[in-house]
């Protein structure tokens, strides 16, 4: 696994959201971005596609058609998947789910790509690969989407839905959604006197983050606020300030411009000259992450910005949740939000690719979709959960589920990497470099748009 970023919302492939149990398990989810091995052939000749029908047919044994779903989750978000197949396998007697889980979605991809290279895959897996999918080794899903009248497309999340297309194909559906949103300590805000409900810019949690910021000889004890360590919240501001990644005719690479200069350099003063802010980096694997979340739920942050699938891990007699601001004279905030999809290789058999759109269709029905997105903090995939009579009841007693699917109807899309995750991997160099070294934001940014311009002219000249 790769340390402070999720190299998936820059490396072409689709975005998959983080998702860890702070009382002590832990589940992850992070695509990484690596290269593909040459043993991963394109997909048999000999392997037709799916039935456009999208009811599995028994087999000729007259038994349920078994497949198995490749999972990289543990913890509590591993217990909820489980409990899901369970109820799947419970509710018809046409398919059987084995679930296979994984440590991550590293590894499941990991081993997927060995699966593919000895022809012996499973027939659903929650990863998605875009360059994978260009080279043929995913199926695509719209024969079987037109032959499901229950399907209807125009309830997804749209955002979430177009995520999965590749080259006009559906070939990756959305199982659940994720955004980075903001955690508070209620005790530290009612202290210090400040509704969570005025802090919409930067500049205002800025100054919040000020006031609750305690310093003893000099030196800093209680932190107003922790961002995660990586670009990507820092990347998020920067999209709410109007920044992009590529110009219009995506051939120049435009972090060194005034939007990501400015919004990167507020980030580096209040970490390293104000001292109000602070990053957890380094450790094994998802360390940093359990560090900022501990300063906070033990009293040593205000609050701290991570994933919506938080939710199913905080303490929210303690915490409280808000969306990310946006900029003073800009508008409202424009973070990322990200679906974590599911695909079919294409090596399955139509009969056992039938069975897996079967699975992820009841696992995307509103009332499905809702009770994940109750007990996880993720995102439901279908507009009609928020009418839910159990989601409803839900949202009413804990607010804090709402911010998410508030924050993702203004949200940006994740930027898919045309060099593969080069622009990505810059981008983790100069993070670093601001929050972890004191490097002015100008000098490491235009260091990694250097990097990432001759990446970029390698593909399109």
């Amino acid at each position: 696994m790769t340390q402070g970023t999720n190299n998936a919302r820059f490396a072409g492939k689709s975005p998959l959201g983080r998702k860890w149990n702070w009382k002590g398990g832990m589940s992850m989810l992070l695509a990484a971005s690596f290269t593909l091995l040459s043993a991963c052939g394109s997909p048999s000749a000999e392997t037709p596609a799916a039935s456009a029908s999208a009811t599995p047919a028994a087999a000729e044994s007259g038994k349920p058609v078994e497949i198995e779903f490749w999972y990289g989750l543990g913890g509590n978000l591993g217990d909820n998947m489980k409990a899901k197949i369970e109820a799947f396998n419970a509710s018809q007697d046409e398919v059987i789910v084995k679930g296979i889980a994984q440590a991550d979605y590293t590894e499941t991809e990991q081993k997927l790509q060995a699966a593919i290279a000895s022809n012996s895959v499973p027939a659903a897996v929650l990863s998605s690969n875009i360059d994978w999918a260009r080279k043929g080794y995913y199926a695509s899903l719209d024969e079987l989407i037109a032959a499901d009248p229950e399907f209807k497309s125009e309830d997804f999340v749209q955002t979430f839905l177009e995520q999965g297309k590749v080259d006009g194909k559906q070939v990756f559906l959305p199982m659940y959604g994720t955004t980075q949103i903001m955690y508070y300590r209620q005790d530290a805000f009612e202290e210090n006197g400040i509704d969570p409900a005025s802090l919409t810019t930067w500049e205002a949690l800025g100054e919040a983050a000020a006031k609750m910021t305690k310093k003893e000889g000099g030196k800093t004890t209680f932190y107003g606020w922790e961002p995660m360590w990586g670009y990507e919240n820092m990347v998020d501001a920067v999209y709410s300030k109007g920044g992009s990644i590529l110009s219009e005719d995506g051939k120049t690479v435009t972090i060194d411009s005034p939007e990501w200069i400015e919004t990167w350099e507020q980030f580096r003063k209040w970490i390293h000259e104000d001292q109000i802010m602070r990053i957890h980096s380094g450790g094994q694997g998802w360390e940093y992450w359990y560090k900022t979340i501990d300063d906070v739920m033990k009293g040593k942050a205000a609050g701290y910005t991570g994933s919506s699938g938080d939710q199913g891990d905080l303490d929210f007699g303690i915490v409280a949740a808000m969306q990310q601001p946006g900029w003073e004279g800009v508008g409202e905030g424009r973070p990322v939000a990200s679906a974590i999809q599911a695909g079919i290789p294409a090596k399955a058999t139509p009969e056992q690719q039938q069975a897996a759109f079967k699975w992820f269709t009841y696992f995307m029905e509103p009332e499905n979709t809702a009770d994940w997105s109750m007990k996880t903090g993720y995102i439901a995939v279908r507009q009609s959960a928020l009418e839910d009579p159990a989601f409803k009841e839900f949202s009413e007693k804990n607010p804090q589920i709402s911010v998410p699917l508030q924050q993702a109807s203004h949200a940006s899309a994740p930027f898919q990497d045309p060099t593969g995750g080069k622009i990505g991997d810059a981008l983790k160099v100069a993070a670093d470099q601001v929050q972890i070294n004191n490097v002015p934001a100008e000098q490491a940014l235009k260091e990694a748009q250097a990097k990432a311009q001759s990446e970029l002219d390698r593909v399109t000249k």
